[in-house]
């Protein structure tokens, strides 16, 4: 976009013309430092926002290369960065790249900046960091806060960690001084009675008042005919027998549960499908097939772009306890165990066992998981039909409201400096 001289009426006017004609434009960022759980939602938020009305054009900002195997609506485009890779202690490291992680966060922000700067959004959406990891937002956050032409909203997931480790934390990284100054709105993707994020983390009356709960995200928006992964017969080579599903997302942190699974009995009558992440050390991936080697009920693959084919078709569901697959649960309605992740963050303890109290689904901590115990929970959940969830799952629904009442026309002509 040319930049405007105001003072000439005619190259004015006409820009003023081709800018409101043009589509809007959003950004979504997700840092992807862990699992592909961000990038799935922003995928799904992505086509929530496509439904609008105003055909807008979407840019996903994936901090991670598997972004680029996953099918996109028509009007999405990704920008993958070169990725971070989260240890067990919360510390960050170069996935990939022989660099150390400050050149790493340089190279990000650098291109996060040129690309947003070029694409000048109307509305950008960031997930769940507000200063981006590693901060890397900062130059971008402060460039479009002086064009004052892009709506910034932070998207939340609808447990962060224990409030008390939350706030210290995000006192610590002056996140919440970078609501005040740079975010218009916070969506939480969840259901106040389910858990109350904003009260929880203590907000604040400023704060909470730019807050919205959109209810969960429906993951029954995921299907389509042609999604890989749709047909379970692709994965098995076949095999129509019955089947209970294990997935860990990424695969870094589930070897304990792929590794339980993979010893698991199966239930008579039924086979098993493991997908192991493809962020799953090579070590761990390999133990996990030799178990399942020469096993005639199970299958062991490594990645499926569009899983919740499988999930929608699946006898029982066993998996760790991140927000997308709490979504499937409680979308898909299909009897669901819950292995936790407990370090570093108590994120998925805390949704987990909210989840065992309100029935959707049970739980096994890890320090007690074991083949055996997973074997008898399936053997009991084929027999059974899974509740109702009484969960609000109208989250797609309201995003594609707001969209639609934030991309509205406008007049700006003011370009990022």
């Amino acid at each position: 976009m040319t930049k405007m001289n105001p003072a000439d009426p005619l190259q004015y006017a006409a820009a003023l013309r081709r800018q409101r004609t043009r589509a809007p434009r959003v950004v979504l960022y997700s840092h992807d430092t862990l699992g592909f759980g961000h990038l799935r939602r922003n995928m799904l938020l992505a086509q929530a926002i496509r439904e609008c009305g105003h055909d807008p054009e979407v840019l996903l900002v994936a901090g991670m290369r598997e972004a680029g195997a996953f099918a996109l609506p028509a009007g999405v485009d990704c920008l993958t960065l070169p990725a971070y890779a989260k240890a067990s202690d919360g510390t960050y490291h170069a996935r990939d790249l022989g660099i150390g992680v400050d050149a790493l966060c340089d190279i990000r922000a650098a291109t996060i900046r040129a690309a947003v700067k070029n694409f000048q959004p109307d509305l950008m959406i960031v997930d769940n960091v507000p200063r981006g990891a590693q901060y890397e937002l900062g130059p971008t956050l402060r460039a479009l806060k002086r064009s004052g032409r892009t709506r910034i909203v932070l998207g939340l997931r609808d447990i962060i960690d224990r409030p008390s480790v939350m706030r210290q934390q995000w006192l610590r990284q002056r996140n919440f001084e970078a609501l005040q100054d740079h975010y218009d709105d916070i969506w939480v993707y969840g259901d106040p009675a389910f858990f109350p994020t904003a009260d929880e983390y203590g907000l604040g009356p400023e704060l909470s008042a730019r807050v919205t709960y959109t209810g969960y995200l429906d993951q029954r928006a995921r299907l389509s005919p042609d999604a890989q992964g749709a047909d379970p017969l692709q994965v098995t080579g076949g095999d129509a027998r019955p089947f209970v599903l294990c997935q860990v997302g990424g695969g870094r942190d589930g070897v304990a549960l792929c590794t339980a699974f993979a010893a698991a009995p199966m239930p008579a009558g039924h086979q098993g499908i493991l997908i192991t992440g493809t962020q799953m050390p090579p070590e761990a991936r390999a133990r996990v097939a030799a178990l399942a080697q020469g096993r005639t009920d199970l299958t062991v693959v490594d990645f499926v772009a569009e899983p919740v084919g499988l999930a929608a078709r699946a006898a029982a569901l066993v998996a760790m306890c991140g927000y997308n697959t709490a979504c499937e649960m409680m979308s898909f309605g299909l009897p669901s165990l819950v292995v936790p992740r407990v370090r570093p963050r108590t994120e998925q303890l805390i949704r987990a066992q909210r989840m065992q109290d309100r029935g959707i689904a049970d739980m096994i901590h890890p320090d007690v998981l074991s083949p055996a115990a997973i074997g008898n929970w399936l053997g009991r959940a084929v027999t059974r039909q899974a509740g109702p969830r009484g969960v609000d799952l109208d989250g797609l629904s309201r995003v594609t409201a707001m969209a639609t009442r934030m991309l509205a026309p406008r007049k700006s002509l003011r370009r990022l400096a």
